[in-house]
């Protein structure tokens, strides 16, 4: 099986849309290496800043962070074999490398990552991203209409797991319901509330009684 062995820089994720600027390389990048996986090539990616050890005990990455510094990342390999040093590569270089037939033109181009930004804005619930996203893709020229289905398909995928969970409990729920109804009622005392007296302790004083409260 082929192996892609990816190195990348310190960064707080390598998805490219983080925070309030996308980064069209990172996440075009990504799809790239989501679409070796599909092709059954083994990728193995390394972000420098949480995994430190592996950029040590690796000698090309070593050498090539000893001679060009942070300039020799992103670095990647192919089968243990060096392919490119400094720059994330195409698809089609990624594809040649693996011995893979070249795929046809990439469709993620600047207007969809900000719509896929977008989304990822909505799922987050973060305010900032999703105004600095839009206004991005606005000045790109995409249809509020696209931004507006990129919108209406991130609020599906945010309120599944919350629909789910609730219909869990309903089931639940009514499970316990029903087998309580079967059961015979069995007298429990009253449950105290927040204006519930507090039991009486042996020789304490009782405080009087306010009127007119229901405490």
């Amino acid at each position: 099986m082929t192996t892609v062995q990816v190195f990348d820089p310190a960064m707080c994720c390598s998805t490219g849309v983080c925070g309030p600027s996308v980064d069209p390389q990172l996440t075009r990048f990504a799809a790239d290496l989501d679409w070796l996986k599909a092709q059954g090539v083994s990728v193995e990616r390394f972000n420098l800043a949480q995994q430190p050890a592996a950029f040590a005990q690796d000698a090309a990455v070593r050498a090539a962070l000893e001679t060009k510094g942070d300039a020799g990342l992103p670095l990647v390999k192919v089968n243990g074999r060096t392919q490119c040093s400094g720059a994330y590569p195409s698809r089609a270089e990624l594809a040649r490398w693996a011995g893979l037939q070249g795929p046809g033109p990439s469709l993620f181009t600047d207007a969809v990552a900000e719509l896929v930004a977008i989304g990822a804005a909505i799922a987050s619930s973060c305010e900032p991203c999703f105004k600095a996203h839009f206004d991005r893709a606005r000045k790109l020229g995409v249809a509020r209409e696209d931004m507006w289905r990129a919108v209406t398909i991130a609020k599906q995928v945010k309120e599944a797991p919350a629909a789910a969970v609730l219909d869990l409990a309903g089931r639940y729920l009514s499970s316990e319901a029903a087998a309580n109804a079967s059961t015979p009622a069995v007298h429990q005392p009253a449950p105290s509330s927040c204006c519930a007296p507090a039991a009486a302790q042996p020789g304490a004083e009782q405080p009087a009684k306010k009127s007119g409260t229901c405490c």
